[in-house]
């Protein structure tokens, strides 16, 4: 029976050793070591950011949609400088009734009249004007939408990462669990374990298998959402996205709120509709003048010696009898326009000022989360794995105080990549709200695999 022990004692201990180690390396070089037949999620073909965003820009249908709207609003400028068309009439004048006769002294057969209206000065300059700032508008909403789905692409490729990473991270403690699982049943049978440890790592392990196939779903999900972004068919295979390096050092909320000011599209698009407001205003203005109307007509009769031709030229111009009700109106609409207008533009940039704060906050804590990981956290709980290993060597710990402890570990490292996630994230959204790429910086974050 001491013999049988000893053997059962040192298998245990080969065993674990060697599951450790191997997970070990396996975590090093980024691979699952059970599963090295399985390319679903760490190809060849890695997946960058840079390349989600070309692709995105590309192929977005919603990118491309806005951008024919700012092409359609565009060619207004062509367009709305010009006075209106003229008119031509062609008739008969001063015949006879009842008989419809030609022949009286003052008709005239045919009749040729030609009007221009000529909007009173200044107006078809500001409407000119207003299409040019629709059109720069059209431009900036465009942009904006640019932003907005680069900011979502990047959200679903650091969702991707998160899956992936936590799926390696799973099936390397599935993989010990298996370990842990052979060893407690050769213990089990060689009468030094318990059953209950038996029960445990059979309810470990089956626990495991359905986390992974729960976060395969969610891969698959991930690997949809971003696939539509990009305009693909949702079961385009999507390979394993790498981290790239992050930027530690984020400017201050000033200078990151004169950059918004300077770059949001956003932003830029609300000035827009303030100046926008305050050209209708002018325009509302004008429009109590009146319009001018010239024209020139030609008739023509026959006589017994010949033809006789006539021309007459006219001017006139619009009454605005209705100003009270129409024209004084406009103005009024189009003050009350531009205060909202103003009023739109300072909500934007406030509600651009506290999302650059909250953004700056999320870096912080996020930040400091990950370098607390990496120096203390995941540090202690390894100690912690190799110190519990030499205690049940001995048979100083229980299997159970084993299995959590490695458990723990594999559980901070899924929090770790979350965290780089959750990083990655706030830096897209960040990049948004200024509209423009964040500086590289001296200190970056990047994977330690």
């Amino acid at each position: 029976m001491n013999r049988m022990t000893g053997v059962a004692t040192a298998t245990l201990a080969a065993c674990l050793w060697t599951a450790m180690a191997v997970a070990t390396a396996a975590a090093q070089a980024g691979r699952d070591p059970g599963t090295r037949e399985d390319t679903r999620y760490v190809t060849r073909d890695a997946l960058t950011l840079d390349a989600v965003f070309a692709l995105a820009r590309e192929r977005n249908p919603r990118l491309g949609a806005v951008r024919s709207m700012a092409t359609a609003v565009g060619t207004r400028e062509s367009w709305a400088g010009l006075p209106p068309d003229p008119a031509l009439q062609i008739g008969v004048m001063n015949f006879s009734l009842p008989g419809f006769r030609t022949d009286m002294p003052n008709s005239m057969a045919p009749s040729l009249a030609l009007t221009q209206t000529v909007p009173f000065p200044g107006k078809l300059g500001l409407r000119s004007r207003i299409a040019e700032q629709s059109t720069a508008m059209a431009d900036a909403g465009a942009e904006e939408t640019w932003w907005a789905v680069r900011s979502r692409a990047a959200m679903q490729f650091y969702e991707l990462y998160r899956t992936d990473r936590s799926i390696e991270v799973m099936r390397e403690t599935l993989s010990l669990l298996r370990d842990f699982e052979r060893v407690a049943k050769a213990m089990y049978s060689a009468g030094e374990g318990r059953q209950s440890d038996v029960l445990r790592a059979d309810v470990e392990v089956a626990r495991m298998d359905a986390e992974i196939r729960r976060m395969e779903a969610m891969r698959k999900a991930a690997a949809a959402r971003l696939n539509g972004i990009l305009d693909r068919p949702a079961d385009t295979p999507v390979p394993s996205p790498v981290l790239g390096a992050l930027p530690a050092d984020v400017p201050g909320a000033d200078t990151l709120m004169a950059w918004a000011d300077a770059y949001r599209p956003m932003l830029e698009s609300g000035r827009l509709g303030v100046e926008q407001a305050g050209t209708k205003q002018d325009l509302a203005r004008k429009q109590v003048w009146p319009d001018f109307m010239v024209g020139v007509q030609y008739g023509q009769r026959g006589v017994e010696t010949g033809t006789t031709r006539m021309a007459s030229a006219m001017i006139g111009f619009s009454l605005p009898v209705f100003a009270s009700r129409r024209q004084l109106k406009e103005r009024d609409e189009a003050i009350a326009m531009e205060q909202m207008a103003v009023a739109d533009l300072a909500d934007m940039r406030s509600g651009v000022q506290a999302k650059i704060g909250e953004l700056l906050a999320d870096l912080d804590r996020d930040r400091s989360l990950v370098r607390l990981y990496r120096a203390e956290v995941l540090p202690q709980a390894r100690v912690t794995v190799e110190s519990a290993f030499s205690s049940y060597r001995v048979g100083t710990v229980d299997f159970l105080t084993l299995v959590d402890a490695r458990m723990t570990v594999n559980r901070y490292e899924i929090e770790l990549y979350g965290l780089l996630a959750d990083y990655g994230q706030a830096v897209a959204d960040l990049e948004m709200a200024v509209g423009r790429e964040l500086p590289r910086s001296a200190t970056t974050l990047a994977e330690d695999r």
